[in-house]
């Protein structure tokens, strides 16, 4: 496995999710690595659809996963849940108001094929709206399948790995009721891409990153 490090330690990182627990799930172990690797970098956490009870979760997880960083800024927004093809003029409009908002060096956002709608609409307008940066395009399991074969990897300690699992699992109890959202799902999903990137802890969180200089 070909090994590019970082020799520019990123100012500003965006991390965006349609719904509470999707930047936990994507990429949490990798969130926990950045803020370990770069606690400097400012952290912009962005969640678009939320309930009141849900954004109380999303707030105090993501407290969890950013404690330590320099700065941060959090932000859940109540866009309709399920209808983003549908109110995709508002949300641009709010990505655009993002993209005044910060700079960001790294932006973590939704698979461009993931087959939720809502993912999707999120990764599209990512793309459509920031021009010029480097993009991780996170995978999320569910009921409609459409795990792929990413070509980013981020090896997890197992320390990483299990913090995030019992964050998701302590934090966002209001998902708990749903068969997949369990341990044994998250695990399987590190477990899986640390198979395929040979980590040495045998885990890792996956990512597809289209374009990128070298």
């Amino acid at each position: 496995m070909l090994s590019l490090k970082h020799s520019i330690a990123p100012q500003s990182i965006l991390l965006m999710g349609a719904h509470c627990d999707d930047i936990e799930i994507g990429c949490g172990a990798t969130v926990l690595y950045l803020v370990e690797q770069f606690p400097e970098a400012h952290f912009e956490w962005v969640v678009f659809s939320s309930t009141p009870e849900r954004a109380k979760e999303a707030m105090r997880s993501s407290d969890i996963f950013l404690a330590g960083v320099r700065s941060k800024n959090v932000t859940v927004q109540n866009f309709r849940n399920g209808y983003f093809p549908y109110i995709g003029d508002q949300i641009k409009d709010y990505f655009e108001s993002l993209k005044n908002l910060t700079k960001p060096d790294w932006i973590f956002t939704h698979h461009s094929e993931d087959r939720h709608q809502d993912h999707r609409i999120l990764a599209e307008l990512t793309w459509n709206t920031f021009r010029d940066h480097l993009i991780f395009e996170y995978e999320i399991p569910k009921f409609d399948g459409g795990l792929g074969s990413p070509n980013c990897f981020v090896p997890a300690k197992q320390a990483a790995s299990d913090k995030k699992i019992a964050t998701l699992m302590e934090c966002f109890l209001s998902e708990t009721v749903k068969p997949w959202f369990s341990p044994e799902t998250f695990h399987a999903m590190l477990r899986l891409r640390g198979v395929e990137c040979n980590s040495a802890t045998g885990l890792a969180e996956a990512f597809y990153c289209r374009k990128f200089l070298v």
